[in-house]
């Protein structure tokens, strides 16, 4: 059985550009696509935390060290700038992958800087 999991994510990046007629729907910058091990035209799925709208889309590669996060196209309908967002990666796991399966989870601070890596999100008291 394959399994579809979770394999990387951008936890609340920040909006830096919103373009309705650039070509292309969400330009990372290139040190947080290393990080997330995400590639470009990569199928990525968006989760806007500042207003609940939820999307799939592409990565494209912004300048490295910019910090820009530019959701375009018609994708920009759904983000504008300042707004946080979660940018996740899935992957389809086997059963033997899993038993070493780790997601990569990026977490950034208001600059789109990486602050932190974990494979694990930490578990919350009830």
């Amino acid at each position: 059985m394959q399994r579809l999991m979770l394999k990387a994510k951008l936890h609340r990046v920040h909006v830096t550009h919103s373009d309705l007629h650039y070509e292309g729907s969400c330009a990372i910058d290139d040190d947080l696509l290393d990080a997330a091990d995400i590639r470009e035209y990569q199928q990525i799925d968006i989760y806007n935390v500042s207003n609940g709208e939820r999307f799939t889309t592409y990565a494209i590669r912004a300048q490295r060290g910019s910090g820009v996060i530019s959701v375009n196209g018609a994708a920009a309908h759904k983000a504008s700038r300042g707004d946080i967002l979660i940018i996740a990666s899935y992957a389809m796991y086997s059963e033997i992958e899993l038993q070493k399966f780790h997601p990569q989870l990026v977490y950034v601070d208001e600059h789109n800087r990486v602050i932190a890596q974990r494979d694990k999100i930490p578990v919350q008291a009830a």
